[in-house]
């Protein structure tokens, strides 16, 4: 059995995302020389190349590439662990709660408070976060907890789902489509629409189709303001055009897209403890929002 440090894993990590030694080092704060002593000692323990070193690229063999994905997973589990410790070791013991401005602002609420009136309860610290880092977060220890929508990436991840709502074109006033009273998905290919930077295969076709790639954003003020500029039409949850009334933008129907799903998610294995019953609160209080709501 090879044992591989931590620190190896951070080296060849940063190597792997430059794919260039120079870069990789002074991301490092180190010079390359090492770096490259380091990286050829990993590959000559594992006996195998990890890198193609040409004159000008460097390249991921297919072990490369396949350790780099593992390398992901197991700094991320690393920091989580030494993130949980402190916090669990912490003079008030704390959990982090996460979602993004504006979700479910209300069950938040109510989910904290209840959680806080169980008797022996941690503190519980809500951090809201930008589009797409929740998954992240709780993956990396920086939450325990996180309310976020779908599509996400979902491994390391267990997730439960909580309610599901339509999603609307948005459009800049005087559009041509603003005319009708509802749209289809039809009506909106080939239109630009906006896209987050760092998204995965799936998020992006979830956001862009069946548009194509317009402006870059990364919140949900700015892909409005894009809309607003008549750069770009979005499809987006009814809750967010509802969250941000304006002039400058339409909304309209579009039934035949794919409803947005709002889920609580947590690390994988993690079904006991206070992560548990905070999992199992935020599950009963959104099924008793969508029972009044129906």
């Amino acid at each position: 059995m090879v044992d591989i440090e931590v620190r190896e894993l951070r080296y060849f990590r940063a190597v792997a995302q430059e794919l260039n030694f120079s870069r990789a080092a002074r991301r490092l704060g180190m010079s390359q020389p090492p770096l490259s002593r380091a990286i050829a000692q990993l590959e000559r323990r594992l006996g195998v190349r990890l890198f193609e070193r040409g004159n000008r690229r460097v390249e991921l063999t297919p072990a490369g590439s396949a350790l780099a994905e593992e390398a992901v997973r197991a700094l991320d589990a690393v920091e989580a662990a030494a993130r949980r410790a402190r916090r669990a070791g912490a003079a008030v013991p704390t959990l982090v709660f996460t979602a993004k401005a504006g979700v479910a602002t209300d069950l938040l609420r109510r989910v904290v408070t209840a959680y806080r009136d169980l008797p022996g309860a941690p503190d519980v610290r809500i951090t809201v976060s930008g589009y797409g880092e929740q998954a992240a977060m709780v993956r990396d220890g920086r939450a325990d907890v996180a309310l976020l929508g779908t599509p996400f990436d979902r491994h390391g991840i267990e997730y439960e789902p909580l309610f599901s709502e339509p999603r609307v074109a948005a459009l800049p006033a005087g559009h041509p489509l603003t005319a009708r009273a509802a749209l289809s998905c039809a009506d909106l290919e080939g239109l630009p629409m906006p896209h987050c930077p760092g998204l995965s295969g799936a998020e992006r076709a979830y956001w862009s189709e069946p548009g194509v790639a317009g402006p870059v954003v990364h919140d949900s003020s700015q892909l409005m303001e894009a809309v607003a500029l008549g750069q770009a039409v979005a499809l987006i949850p009814e809750s967010l055009a509802k969250l941000h009334p304006r002039d400058d933008v339409v909304h309209r129907p579009v039934p035949d897209a794919r409803p947005y799903e709002t889920a609580v998610a947590w690390r994988e294995g993690i079904h006991e403890g206070w992560v548990g019953r905070l999992v199992r609160t935020v599950v009963e209080l959104a099924g008793q929002e969508a029972h009044r709501a129906a």
